[in-house]
């Protein structure tokens, strides 16, 4: 009986150790990560990404160029992620 408690404790200390995520009271906003170099920047903005979308979308519109840029980049990384897909199913 002791021995099943301390199993389930240790799971849950495994499960909860796992899951949680790096939150930072001091984490900049969409724009202010745009002005702070460094992949801590990334990492954070990045992170707030993940779970909510919608805070990460620029509703304004594009500097001369940058449309172009944006959409090279979105096909090179689209290929980037294709080609890690194959290699770790084996095709």
């Amino acid at each position: 009986m002791l021995s099943r408690r301390v199993a389930v404790l240790f799971f849950v200390a495994i499960v909860s150790g796992c899951s949680s995520t790096k939150t930072s009271p001091e984490a900049p906003g969409p724009r202010a990560a745009a002005s702070v170099s460094g992949s801590k920047a990334a990492s954070a903005t990045g992170d707030r990404c993940t779970w909510n979308r919608s805070k990460c979308i620029f509703e304004g519109s594009y500097e001369p160029g940058e449309r172009d840029y944006a959409e090279q980049e979105a096909k090179r990384l689209n290929m980037a992620e294709i080609q890690r897909l194959r290699r770790s199913f084996g095709n």
